[in-house]
């Protein structure tokens, strides 16, 4: 037989392209009632697609929906109008797969580091020592090996949001979401966040969607940047960040390209902060 031969009877392989995204939301609506009864819309004709593997951040105007999409794909909201997928199914309650990083510490503050960390495995129906291992396994990956005793109240708050990541990767998320985890933080130790965010994401494979209000922390992360419209919310644009891996983040913050990427999506988000703003003062709201 040929090597022509051979090849051709030989399984095709699937390309990763080829996977459905992890995440779709086509042209979805999400409208709401306010506490006086009216109608109010957050998303109009909102689509997005995060592939899998993919980083993904989404800058706005306050307020303009960014949380609200979050919901969507938790299964915490569902869409007015529009499809919402994930891992090529529909929405249907909270996924298994996705895991949350909220801006406030999500930690039980009864429990000890190590008792937070081994919550999710035990929940999920780890033996209790397995549970453990695993757990003291993400607290030293995070760099907080010594402080597994320890107390929420007892942790900085970089500390925290290194329990909290060990908390959701220890989970194995094909997604991760994030909804403005490190805007608490002081500079220098939200730098140090987002180095620990990256070199866990890099090695776990998951697609995440993370909202921020800062862009030059968008474009430092992301491979894809959604900028949406002031609200209700659509998709404006969106610029893909073709800026080498891995980065660093306190060095590529000097790097020639990141500043003008930053220059770039800042003139197309502007618009909308300001049409934001002119809105604020108009309604007081």
């Amino acid at each position: 037989m040929s090597l022509q031969a051979v090849a051709d009877v030989r399984p095709p392989i699937m390309p990763a392209a080829a996977l459905s995204p992890a995440i779709e939301l086509e042209n979805v609506t999400r409208r709401f009632l306010t506490p006086n009864g009216k109608s109010m819309t957050a998303l109009r004709d909102f689509t997005m697609t995060v592939d899998r593997g993919e980083f993904a951040c989404v800058v706005g105007p306050t307020g303009c929906g960014k949380s609200t999409t979050l919901n969507l794909v938790t299964g915490l909201a569902k869409p007015s109008a529009g499809e919402v997928r994930v891992m090529g199914g529909p929405v249907e309650g909270i996924h298994k797969d996705v895991g949350f990083v909220f801006q406030a510490d999500a930690l039980f503050p009864w429990r000890s580091v190590l008792d937070n960390v081994a919550a999710g495995p035990l929940y999920r129906g780890l033996p209790r020592k397995a549970a453990y291992e695993k757990a003291r396994d993400w607290i030293a990956r995070v760099g907080l090996a010594r402080f597994e005793n320890h107390y929420p109240h007892q942790l900085s708050g970089g500390m925290r949001k290194r329990v909290a990541l060990a908390q959701t990767f220890i989970n194995e998320p094909k997604i991760l979401l994030m909804d403005e985890p490190f805007s608490a933080l002081d500079v220098q130790t939200r730098t140090n966040m987002q180095d620990e965010l990256l070199d866990l994401w890099s090695g776990s494979g998951a697609s995440v969607v993370f909202v921020t209000h800062d862009l030059e922390e968008a474009v430092a992360l992301a491979d894809k940047v959604y900028v949406l419209t002031a609200g209700p919310a659509t998709v404006k644009s969106v610029y893909h960040i073709d800026l080498p891996r891995p980065r660093v983040m306190e060095e590529i913050r000097y790097d020639p390209a990141f500043v003008e990427k930053c220059r770039i999506i800042w003139n197309d988000l502007r618009e909308e902060v300001q049409i934001g703003q002119q809105r604020t003062l108009e309604t007081g709201h």
